[in-house]
This record gives C-alpha cells, sequence and structure tokens, in this order.
C-alpha cells in the first residue's frame, strides 16, 4: 500500500503518496499553479521560477524541484509571490520579441497567457538584451519548422524533448550569461543537422521560438486557382484533434461537419487518409509474410512515420533493410489518386491535379519533398498542412463550425475500414496488421485482438500473436528515445520480435507535433475517440474495403511497386 502524507496548501490538508513533487501535489489538489519549463516527461529544469511557493518561514521555492514532505505547510498566492512572478514576467518580456499582433503563436502562447493573467501592462526594464541590439538570424532552412531565437525565452523544453525524449539532440544551449541561446552545433541551418522533423520542439515550445513551417499561403494560393483541381485528404489523429479544439468532442458527429468545412474552404474533392492506410495495411502485411516464410530480414519495422525514417537514416543505416518498403498511408493515397488522373481518359475534370494532405506532424512536410517519393520527378503529396495550420484557415476564412450542416467525403476513395482509422495513435498500424493475418474475421477475433496488449499509451508494449504453427513477438514503440532503447535490446540479442511498430511521436500521431497542445488526458480522449470510430466502422478489416480494390483492378494493376513502395538506400 502506497504511504500517505499530508501537506497544508493554503490552510487545508492535503493528501499525497508517489507524487515526485510539490508542483503536482499543487495540481491535484486543483491549484492551476504557473509554469514555464515543467513538463512531467522531461527532467526538472527550474529555469523560469513561476512555479515559486512560500513556506510558513516566508521562504521562497520552486515547487517542481522540492520533493513533499509530511507536514510541509505551503502557500500558493502571498502578496510576495505575486511581485516575484509579475517581476520573473517582466524580466522576460524585457528581453522578448514582443511583435505580438504578427507572431503565429498569438492567442496560443504560453508567455501570453501569463502577462495577460497576473495583469502585466507594462515592461518596467529596457530592452538592453543582445537579440534587441542586433537581431539574430531566422532559420526557415527547414521543410518542418521556423526558429526565431529572438522569441527564446531559454526555458530549455525544446532542448530537454530533442535529447531526452526523441534522443536527437539537434539543439542545445551555447555561450553564457546574457550571450545564452538555443541553436545548433556551430550554429549550422537546422535542415543541416540531424533533425528528424518530428516538430516536438515546437509543440512544446511556450512562446514562438519554434513553430510549424506554414505553407497556408501556397495552399491557398492553388484552392484561388481555377486551373487546379485540389484534392485534400485528411489524417484520423487530425479530425480527433481538430474536433476537439474547437470544442466539439464527439469524433462521430465532427467528421461531416469538417468534411462541409474544407468544401467551405473551397478544396474540390475531400477523403480520409485512412484509406491510404488500408492499402498500406494490405502491402505492409503481405510484405511481413513474405520474409516470414522466405527468411527475409527480421524483425520488419514499420515505415509509416518519416521522424523514425531519418533517425534510421542518421543513427542506424544499418537496420534501413529492416525497415518496410511500403510508402507511408499519405504517400500511397496520394500516388493513386495523381495516377488515376495521369492514365485515365474518363475523368470529367482535366484540371491539374493537385493532392494537399492535412496531417498532425511537421515531418510530413519534409516526406513529401523527398526525391524517393516524387515519380518523373513530380511529388505524389504537392502541399502539407498540419492541423494547427488548419484551425488557422478556418479561421482566416470567417468559417463557424457550429453553424454547418453536415455532408459526405467523396465517394471515389471515400470509403475505408477501422483498420485503417486506428493508424493514429501507437499500436494502431500492429493491430490492423494482425486483423489480416487472423484467419477468422469476425467482432469477436478483433475484440480478442484488442485485448491483447496492442492497445494503450505505454511508450513500449510487447505481444506475441500465434500464426500458422509459431509465435510471432512484435513490439510497439512510440517516441525515438524508447525506439534508440529496443534497438539496442535487438542488437545485444536481448530481445528477439519480428515485427516492430515506431512511431516518432509520443502515443503515436495524436501527440504529432502539428497538433494543438497535447496533454496526458487529451492523448487518451483522442485514442479513445479513435477506437470508439473503427468499432462503429461497416468494415473492420482493410481487405474489406470495396474501393481498395478498386484501386488495384483499375489504377495500381501490376506497377504497385512502383506507386506503393519506396527503397531506403545507404549513403556511400
Amino acid at each position: 500500500m502506497e504511504k500517505q502524507g499530508f501537506i497544508e496548501i493554503n490552510g487545508e490538508m492535503t493528501p499525497f503518496t508517489d507524487e515526485k513533487n510539490v508542483l503536482e501535489v499543487l495540481r491535484n489538489a486543483g491549484v492551476n499553479i504557473p509554469t514555464l519549463c515543467y513538463y512531467s516527461d522531461l527532467s526538472v529544469f527550474g529555469a523560469c521560477r513561476m512555479c515559486i511557493v512560500e513556506d510558513e518561514r516566508g521562504n521562497i521555492m520552486t515547487s517542481c524541484s522540492t520533493p513533499p514532505k509530511d507536514g510541509m505547510k505551503i502557500f500558493t498566492n502571498t502578496t510576495k509571490l505575486f511581485k516575484y512572478r509579475r517581476l520573473i514576467l517582466k524580466m522576460l518580456l524585457s528581453s522578448h520579441c514582443r511583435e505580438c499582433t504578427t507572431c503565429p503563436k498569438s492567442g496560443d502562447c504560453m508567455l501570453q497567457e501569463l502577462a495577460k493573467r497576473f495583469a502585466i501592462s507594462e515592461i518596467s526594464f529596457d530592452r538592453s538584451g543582445k537579440a534587441f541590439k542586433d537581431e539574430l538570424p531566422i532559420d526557415a532552412s527547414s521543410k518542418a519548422i521556423i526558429r526565431n531565437p529572438n522569441k527564446c525565452i531559454h526555458c530549455g523544453d525544446c532542448v530537454r524533448m530533442c535529447s531526452e525524449v526523441q534522443n536527437v539532440g539537434a539543439i542545445d544551449f551555447a555561450f553564457r550569461g546574457s550571450n545564452v541561446q538555443v541553436t545548433t552545433a556551430y550554429g549550422d541551418p537546422i535542415a543541416t543537422t540531424n533533425c528528424v522533423n518530428c516538430g516536438q520542439c515546437a509543440a512544446i515550445c511556450p512562446t514562438g521560438a519554434i513553430d510549424i513551417k506554414s505553407d497556408i499561403d501556397a495552399v491557398w494560393d492553388v484552392i484561388n486557382d481555377k486551373d487546379k483541381r485540389v484534392m485534400v485528404q485528411v489524417a484520423p489523429a487530425v479530425r480527433v484533434a481538430l474536433g476537439e479544439r474547437f470544442g466539439i468532442k464527439d469524433n462521430e458527429r465532427f467528421n461531416p461537419i469538417l468534411v462541409a468545412a474544407l468544401r467551405k474552404l473551397g478544396f474540390d474533392e475531400i477523403y480520409d487518409t485512412s484509406f491510404g492506410a488500408d492499402l498500406t495495411v494490405i502491402e505492409e502485411s503481405n510484405e511481413f509474410i513474405d520474409r516470414l516464410e522466405n527468411g527475409g530480414k527480421l524483425p520488419l519495422f514499420s515505415s509509416c512515420c518519416p521522424g523514425w525514417i531519418k533517425y534510421a537514416e542518421d543513427n542506424h543505416p544499418e537496420l534501413l533493410e529492416n525497415i518496410s518498403t511500403c510508402r507511408s498511408p499519405m504517400e500511397m493515397f496520394s500516388s493513386v489518386v495523381k495516377e488515376e488522373a495521369a492514365i485515365s481518359d474518363e475523368l470529367p475534370d482535366k484540371r491539374t491535379p493537385v493532392v494537399v494532405a492535412i496531417m498532425p506532424c511537421t515531418a510530413k512536410k519534409y516526406e513529401a519533398d523527398r526525391e524517393e517519393f516524387k515519380i518523373n520527378g513530380e511529388s505524389r503529396t504537392d502541399y502539407v498542412l498540419t492541423t494547427q495550420e488548419l484551425v488557422t484557415m478556418i479561421k482566416q476564412a470567417g468559417i463557424v463550425l457550429a453553424s454547418l450542416d453536415p455532408e459526405a467525403p467523396d465517394i471515389n476513395y471515400g470509403m475505408y475500414s477501422g483498420a485503417g482509422v486506428i493508424f493514429g495513435v501507437s499500436g494502431g498500424v500492429t493491430e490492423a496488421v494482425i486483423r489480416r493475418l487472423v484467419d477468422k474475421k469476425d467482432a469477436a477475433s478483433f475484440t480478442n485482438i484488442s485485448f491483447s496488449g496492442v492497445r494503450g499509451l505505454e511508450s513500449v508494449k510487447e505481444v506475441e500473436i500465434p500464426y500458422k504453427g509459431r509465435t510471432l513477438k512484435i513490439a510497439m514503440v512510440s517516441g525515438l528515445g524508447n525506439t534508440e532503447k529496443i534497438i539496442k535490446k535487438i542488437e545485444s540479442g536481448e530481445a528477439h520480435y519480428d515485427f516492430v511498430e515506431v512511431m516518432a511521436c509520443p502515443s503515436g500521431c495524436i501527440g504529432g507535433g502539428g497538433q494543438p497542445r497535447s496533454t496526458r488526458r487529451t492523448l487518451a480522449r483522442r485514442s479513445k475517440e479513435l477506437y470508439a470510430n473503427d468499432k462503429i466502422s461497416r468494415i473492420r478489416h482493410s481487405d474489406a474495403n470495396p474501393f481498395v480494390g478498386r484501386a488495384y483492378r483499375e489504377i495500381i494493376k501490376d506497377d504497385n511497386h512502383r506507386l506503393l513502395h519506396v527503397h531506403y538506400a545507404k549513403e556511400d
């Protein structure tokens, strides 16, 4: 039984058990202590000092770095604390670029939010920081993110995320004192480093120092070009986060409203990326079976996540032959629709086809531009927008979602299975593949699979599945730091797997770098919504999708390797 203690918070006794610091005790007690640098999944840094509390002796301490002790007396709203917090905010703002009206982060900036919360109406300090004497250059080299060091408050969140969770370490602190910066090695452009484009640094940045590289203006241009036929595909992880962002948490009700909003924006055809996921399930499971039965390279690593692919290329080129040759669902979908436009003489719309993908992931922007995915020198996916960018476009267009009548997506690729929907959560790819491998494809069988250990937000999951007289060992991992641990276990012989599903972002695509700000609670809700969508789907496994069969017969034919697969080669 866990040992219980008590802390007196503002005169009220509050129990605690295994909380690692006073801050967590306070939050569990319903006290919203301000922070800029604290995240429970990262190491404690204690840089911002906003979470300070006062004890009965008048001593000030940071609640994030103070372990709870039985009998402590804590005050959170004293005059001294208000004075100190306001002073800290004024000092941060004095060296911060304050052009908030033109900042993409405006309205979703934690620094801005705290300045409003503590009624900061003027700054007592002049702009003496180096950033304003000699403004630092903006790094726009990446396809995925943009870095503006003039907005950095040196909280260290991005540094710890990149090194501790993602095991990449593309950015770190440099220099000392007033000259301190968060930067790359030697100040190189971020695109030339080992950055994997996952965007987790942008997702965790409390200001606009790291943000998503926007393609909104380019997409508006093609929408308004009468010579372009603009098709849009939306990932299921986007749908659950977008509904949450606009206060419509019933995803079944929100999906047709989103279709209506996309039509209002001006998209000509609207589809779901889950159709591409159905193609991926078929191709990846075929590849897996072939390797199992014919002695191919094992374990087979999944290939849906471009952040994972970039990580493997940079850190484990020896594993490239173990990675599935399947394109991601986004790229499979784009390949098929572009191919149909190229080969069909029956399509009434002869305008130039343009494919826009709306993804939860910043790394998809990088993936869409990779040479490996181009056919005849042309990208299959022309533009990638993140969930947050779509939020901006809906607001720019003045669309009031609550006023829209529900609409259905277009028919050509408008049908998809529940197996394709659950790709958005860690373990979803594995579950979809298992559904195809099992002999019985009924509700009871699928329920048994769901209770096999494939579901849940744990960062590492393992399952064993019987298949044709043998036992398949499968691992599912999210977060690249956790992936590195799995790889080391495989290489040392400590663990053996037949299949490994990898998602670069914690909990999978639902926690992607392009999503609205995520918490454990929101991730759990998004996961629940995807599984609920799957359960009410009329089609539960990818083979049963009749539109997939049509695509193979009429478009893919015998050319599936060119359209649906890719080869990652080691650099010499």
